[in-house]
């Protein structure tokens, strides 16, 4: 199995590189990331239906749209990402989330998960996911809240469009639920870097990560070129806008 902690901030470049990893990769992976403020979309999702355009807009928040589904979530450094990718015939995404609640439980956290394979502690969001299956290989990424501005992603994330508007252009729309910060339920708080190195350490058993070396970062910058650019809302409505 292959253990990335990648130290690239770059959304773009995160999100092309586990389309990389699972799609012209051949190894079980295991990815840990970070991104800079950033809003993630689902592959389905529109735009101006999930985010805050004007608040984005003045606060200088890209947004980028993934290649799995699911709904719109906000990163900043104080929000950690895992990633894994296996090969498999039969893809059972509950398995990464029970890997997830007990990477968790071994934290001190008592944490839940529900239907959607959301992740839950005292009743509040700490986690939501999205996945992915490509020929034989399925992904399966996740967001953990540790210590990120909830202020801004309410903000951020808080839109409501017009009936008409959902009408006229359905799309998955995101389904809200209240969130948390991990770093509550932590006694006493750890920074968020040294949380990070511990989840590491626990699914790789070592902190010695594995890095991409130059010929994957020139395939993988060419499809962060090609792909994942951040969305303006010009280059978006171009991009929906019918052939």
């Amino acid at each position: 199995m292959r253990f990335i902690n990648s130290f690239s901030t770059d959304a773009g470049f995160n999100l092309a590189a586990e389309e990389y990893l699972l799609k012209q990769g051949t190894e079980d992976v295991f990815m840990l990331w970070q991104s800079a403020p950033s809003i993630i979309i689902g592959k389905h999702q529109r735009m101006e239906a999930e985010v805050n355009l004007t608040a984005a807009g003045e606060k200088q928040i890209p947004v980028f749209r993934r290649f799995s589904g699911g709904g719109a979530v906000y990163h900043d450094l104080g929000n950690i990402n895992l990633t894994f990718i296996e090969t498999t015939r039969l893809a059972r995404f509950e398995t990464y989330l029970e890997k997830t609640i007990t990477m968790l439980s071994a934290a001190g956290v008592a944490a839940t998960g529900d239907e959607r394979l959301g992740i839950y502690v005292s009743g509040r969001k700490v986690s939501g996911s999205a996945q992915c299956v490509h020929r034989n290989r399925a992904m399966y990424h996740c967001t953990l809240l540790y210590d990120t501005d909830l202020k801004l992603l309410n903000t951020l994330l808080a839109v409501a469009p017009s009936e008409e508007n959902i009408r006229l252009h359905p799309s998955v729309r995101s389904v809200r639920s209240e969130v948390t910060n991990l770093k509550e339920y932590f006694y006493p708080a750890i920074p968020t870097d040294r949380f990070r190195n511990w989840i590491f350490r626990y699914f790789a058993e070592t902190s010695v990560s594995e890095g991409f070396n130059k010929a994957e970062q020139t395939v993988i910058e060419e499809l962060r070129g090609n792909k994942y650019n951040a969305l303006d809302e010009e280059s978006y409505r171009r991009s929906t806008r019918p052939r």
